[in-house]
């Protein structure tokens, strides 16, 4: 066994006995499940590659079952982030057993509100375009807020700001099956949507495995999928993100139709034939194609045809299809 993955800790109580042991029930108001095979957590941290001597940030450890199994992986510094206060105490016997290897910080708070450069001050950063820099992010997240944080982060990325601020930091995080399988879809992909081509405009995502849903406590009624996120060197776009956002969600609102169908809702109702056309015919795009049926660089060429319509159109930019009449008035 090589260095990185030989750590052995104390003897610890499990998980399950501290969940038992501090009466930790997983509350359903924050999408609470708890992951107790250490074979299945020690296969998390694995999907996310050399962790050893790096910096990883877990993201709502909960009892801390992830977070065994990454100590074990020895990195140079792990910073857990919980919102929950009932998991101190666990979290904090975790850090005391591991404190002569790695050097651990325990934030109760919620990630949103996480100073990811001050969390990562220490580490060293790496040029964009040079290979990802020694960070992770890792977490099991939950259902509820998962489909949220991506977008932020995304955003983050497209800023390079945030966590991305030292370079391509690589994410390893979990889904529900469903929304797992929408990232990585590709072209014509039934669950291909919004969130796919999100995903893949700025970062490379593989859908590693699936963890059943019976190896979490309580058992939610879906199963578990694991995926990594790495920033792509180049991203598929170079437009303002909310921008880009509002595009492909226009498109996607309407799936089962032509994309023209969507894509014509990105302008007022006096000149949304003529624009919806010309929206297509600048990108190149058979405007009868169906939104899960464009790829991701047809997708790319709508968002840059839209741009230079909204410089010819200055007010188009402030129109949203989903806003009161009386609001897109007063923007236009």
């Amino acid at each position: 066994m090589s260095v990185a993955t030989s750590l052995r800790l104390p003897p610890l109580p499990t998980v399950r006995d501290l969940i038992k042991l501090y009466k930790l029930r997983a509350l359903r108001q924050l999408s609470q499940n708890f992951l107790l095979d250490e074979r299945i957590t020690d296969k998390i941290v694995k999907a996310a590659g050399k962790i050893h001597n790096h910096h990883v940030l877990e993201v709502g450890p909960g009892p801390g079952s992830i977070t065994r199994s990454i100590i074990k992986r020895q990195p140079k510094k792990l910073i857990v982030v919980e919102k929950d206060p009932r998991f101190l105490p666990t979290l904090e016997l975790l850090k005391e057993a591991s404190q002569n290897h790695v050097k651990m910080e325990i934030e109760i708070n919620d990630i949103r509100s996480y100073n990811f450069e001050a969390g990562f001050a220490d580490s060293s950063s790496n040029e964009w375009t040079d290979r990802p820099p020694p960070i992770h992010l890792i977490g099991n997240l939950p259902f509820s807020v998962s489909t949220n944080l991506i977008i932020r982060w995304l955003h983050q990325i497209s800023q390079k700001s945030s966590a991305w601020s030292f370079g391509r930091a690589p994410m390893t995080l979990t889904f529900q099956k469903e929304v797992a399988e929408r990232i990585v879809a590709p072209v014509t992909d039934e669950q291909r949507c919004r969130l796919s081509v999100m995903c893949q405009f700025w970062c490379d995502v593989d859908h590693k495995f699936t963890i059943p849903g019976k190896a979490f406590l309580p058992k939610p009624d879906v199963d578990v999928g694991v995926v990594t996120f790495t920033p792509l060197k180049y991203p598929l776009v170079k437009l303002e993100f909310k921008m880009v956002e509002k595009v492909i969600r226009t498109i996607f609102n309407m799936r089962q139709k032509y994309a023209i169908k969507g894509g014509s809702r990105l302008f007022p109702e006096n000149l949304r034939d003529e624009l919806g056309l010309k929206l297509f015919a600048l990108a190149d795009v058979d405007q009868r194609t169906r939104p899960f049926e464009l790829t991701n660089e047809e997708y790319a060429r709508i968002c840059y045809a839209y741009k230079l319509i909204c410089e010819e159109y200055p007010d188009i930019e402030k129109y949203d299809f989903r806003a009161p009449k009386n609001v897109n008035a007063a923007a236009m």
